[in-house]
């Protein structure tokens, strides 16, 4: 069919106008005023609070936004002090050490003694026990003590326990009735010992009476604290009036023991007078020290050099 002039040109202008109107609609699709970020989105910007309560409310076709990154530690966190820390020596013992008096971990010069079952065997102040040592051979002496339970500080080694019976026997004989006090003693119960005498009374004046871990008699299982059987001054300096101190000090000897720290020896032997506290030695040696009035120091030629 053939268009005049007229036709075609009206034909034309209505392409124009439906091609202007359909580009149109799509530019204005594009510029919604209304198109704003999402509410989960906005609400993540404004706090770590609340982004967490917010959380569970994300869309799973919406990613969540960034974590916020975890707050640098400061330099009293934990993390900071461990590496500030590292390589610092503690200012405390550790391990067996830990909660021992000052003086009880400083170097010093001591001999750890080679026969600690001998039954001559010295400890004292300058002479230790080797670490961990019990004795082998602890028995239950059947003598009475002042207390009734069986437990540690009731025994001695079986050659002193023996003695002891013995000793004990002797002063019912005379009118004596003794009771024992304390005995053996482990490591441990001498270190929580000390380490309270400390305490009580600090470090200076606590080894006057008491000695440290490691060091003590008691730990041999070869001496006892003894009092009368009514068991007033019990390891008091006040049992040193008593008949059954004057009779200790006049008889141990007979029965293997000697008084081991006696009066006016306190700068060879370390320790106060103990009336109370007797050792085993066996009868030969007993005799002889307590005959000359020594003490076990002097007698094994074992006197400190402080105390020449």
């Amino acid at each position: 069919m053939k268009l005049n002039k007229t036709s075609f040109v009206a034909l034309l202008l209505a392409s124009s106008i439906a091609l202007l109107a359909g580009c149109g609609t799509k530019n204005g699709a594009s510029a919604r005023p209304n198109d704003t970020p999402p509410a989960h989105n906005h609400a993540a910007a404004e706090g770590d609070g609340a982004s967490a309560s917010s959380g569970a409310a994300l869309s799973d076709s919406q990613p969540p936004s960034e974590p916020a990154q975890a707050p640098k530690s400061s330099p009293d966190s934990t993390s900071d002090k461990a590496g500030a820390d590292k390589g610092k020596a503690p200012d405390a013992p550790i391990g067996e050490d830990k909660g021992k008096a000052p003086d009880a971990v400083k170097n010093r010069a001591e001999q750890v003694v080679a026969k600690p079952d001998s039954i001559s065997v010295l400890v004292n102040k300058q002479f230790a026990l080797p670490a961990k040592y019990e004795p082998s051979d602890l028995v239950y002496p059947d003598v009475p003590f002042i207390f009734k339970e069986n437990i540690e500080k009731r025994k001695m080694r079986k050659e002193a326990a023996a003695a002891l019976e013995k000793l004990f026997a002797g002063a019912g004989k005379d009118g004596i009735s003794l009771a024992g006090v304390s005995a053996y003693r482990s490591y441990a119960t001498q270190k929580a010992l000390f380490n309270n005498y400390v305490k009580t009374d600090g470090e200076a004046k606590a080894k006057t009476y008491s000695a440290e871990p490691g060091h003590s008699e008691h730990e041999t299982g070869l001496a006892i604290d003894v009092t009368g059987s009514d068991g007033k001054c019990a390891a008091q300096n006040c049992f040193g009036g008593t008949k059954e101190a004057e009779w200790l000090a006049k008889h141990a000897a007979e029965y293997g023991f000697i008084i081991r720290y006696p009066k006016g020896k306190e700068a060879i032997t370390g320790y106060q007078y103990e009336p109370w506290h007797i050792r085993y030695v066996g009868t030969d040696m007993a005799k002889e020290i307590a005959g000359k009035g020594l003490t076990l120091e002097q007698y094994l030629n074992a006197v400190p050099a402080s105390a020449k």
